[in-house]
C-alpha cells in the first residue's frame, strides 16, 4: 500500500516547482549548441520534481500541467528513468496534468520489495494514491513504453477501475513461432539479468558513457536525447561513476511463457487500450498488428510512428507526441 501524500508538510520538503533546466547538463550537453529548440523549450515548462514515499522507500517523479485537468500517468522502460519522457509531457501538459515516474530499483527511485509482475503492476496504483491523482474522481491513463508497458497491463487487470485507459507503446508482441525464433538469434526479452552481478562503476563519465547502449542496440534519430538518458542513468560517486539501477531489478521469473502470452495479455486487459509503436521497430511490426486483430483485439487503435524503432521517444519525439495526442483526442481524453 502506498503511504499517500499524508503529511503535506513532509511532502513538500520532498518537493519542487522548477523548470528542466538543469537536465541539461555541460557533462552531456557541452556548450548546448547542437541542442534544437524544440527541446530548450520543453525543458522550460515548468514542472514538479520531488520524492513519495511507498512502503519505506522514495518514489521519484517528475509532474507537469494543472491539476484538476485529465490526468495522465507515464513509465519507461526497463534500466531507464522518467525522464524518457521529459521532453515529451511538456507537450501534454497544456490540456493534461501529466506524471512520470520512476519505477522502484530505476532511476532515482529506491528498490523495494521483489520485482515480480504483480508487484510491478501495482506500482502504477502506489503511485496513484500518493500522488492524489484519483482526488477529483476522474482517473488516469496510463502511457507506458515496452517493460513498463506490460507492467501497465498488470496494473489495469489487477484494478480495472482505477485507471481510464493504457496507451501501450512499443510492447514487445509476437506470434510465438516468431518470438522463439528471436530468442535462438541470442536475444533477450526485456528485464533479464543477473541479480547477483553488482553494478560496474567507471573511474570516468566518458567511460561510463561508452558502455551505455540500448536494448535491442538501434541508432537513434535524436543522437543527442541518448546523451541526455545515459547521463541521467548514472550518478557521481566521489570520482566514479555507477549505474543508478538496482541489480535487485533483476530478481524475478523472466520466463518464456510471460512473453509468449503477452498478445492474449494486451487483448484481454479491461478498458481502453491503444498501441503505438515504431514502424522499424524489431519488437512490434505489422505482423504483431495482426496477431493482436486475429487474437480478438481488431477495436485497439494501432498507430506506426513513421522512421521510428523501439525506442520511438529517441528516433522521431514530435511524431510520437502526436501520435499520443491522437490517441487521447481519439478517446476524448
Amino acid at each position: 500500500m502506498a503511504s499517500g501524500i499524508g503529511d503535506k508538510a513532509e511532502m513538500n520538503k520532498l518537493t519542487a516547482i522548477q523548470d528542466g533546466s538543469t537536465d541539461i547538463d555541460p557533462v552531456w550537453a557541452g556548450g548546448g549548441a547542437h541542442i534544437p529548440d524544440w527541446f530548450s523549450w520543453a525543458m522550460s515548462v515548468p514542472r514538479e520534481e520531488g520524492f513519495v514515499e511507498v512502503d519505506g522507500a522514495r518514489v521519484h517523479y517528475l509532474r507537469w500541467g494543472r491539476r484538476g485537468r485529465a490526468k495522465l500517468l507515464m513509465s519507461h522502460g526497463f534500466l531507464a528513468h522518467a525522464r524518457c519522457f521529459a521532453f515529451i509531457a511538456p507537450y501534454l501538459a497544456q490540456d493534461y496534468d501529466v506524471v512520470a515516474f520512476d519505477l522502484a530499483g530505476m532511476g532515482d527511485s529506491e528498490m523495494r520489495g521483489v520485482a515480480d509482475e504483480a508487484a510491478r503492476g501495482k506500482e502504477f496504483a502506489e503511485i496513484s494514491e500518493a500522488l492524489d491523482l484519483r482526488a477529483d474522481g476522474a482517473n488516469p491513463v496510463i502511457i507506458a513504453h515496452s517493460f513498463g508497458a506490460r507492467a501497465a497491463l498488470t496494473a489495469v487487470s489487477q484494478t480495472p477501475d482505477a485507471f481510464a485507459g493504457v496507451i501501450v507503446c512499443d510492447l514487445m508482441v509476437m506470434r510465438p513461432q516468431k518470438l522463439e525464433e528471436y530468442w535462438t538469434m541470442g536475444l533477450w526479452s526485456p528485464g533479464s539479468g543477473n541479480p547477483d552481478k553488482p553494478v560496474r562503476r567507471y573511474p570516468s563519465y566518458a567511460a561510463a558513457r561508452e558502455r551505455y547502449i540500448l536494448a535491442p542496440p538501434q541508432s537513434v534519430g535524436e543522437p543527442f536525447l541518448l546523451d541526455y538518458m545515459a547521463f541521467h542513468s548514472l550518478r557521481r560517486d566521489g570520482e566514479e561513476w555507477a549505474w543508478k539501477f538496482s541489480p535487485e531489478v533483476f530478481r524475478r521469473d523472466n520466463n518464456y511463457d510471460e512473453w509468449l502470452s503477452v498478445g492474449r495479455k494486451l487483448v484481454d486487459a479491461p478498458g481502453r487500450k491503444a498501441v503505438i509503436h515504431g514502424e522499424k521497430s524489431q519488437l512490434f511490426d505489422r505482423d504483431s498488428a495482426c496477431y493482436i486483430r486475429e487474437l480478438g483485439g481488431g477495436d485497439i487503435p494501432i498507430v506506426a510512428v513513421p522512421n521510428a524503432r523501439h525506442h520511438l521517444m529517441l528516433d522521431q519525439p514530435l511524431a510520437f507526441v502526436a501520435a499520443l495526442r491522437a490517441v487521447l483526442a481519439f478517446w476524448n481524453i
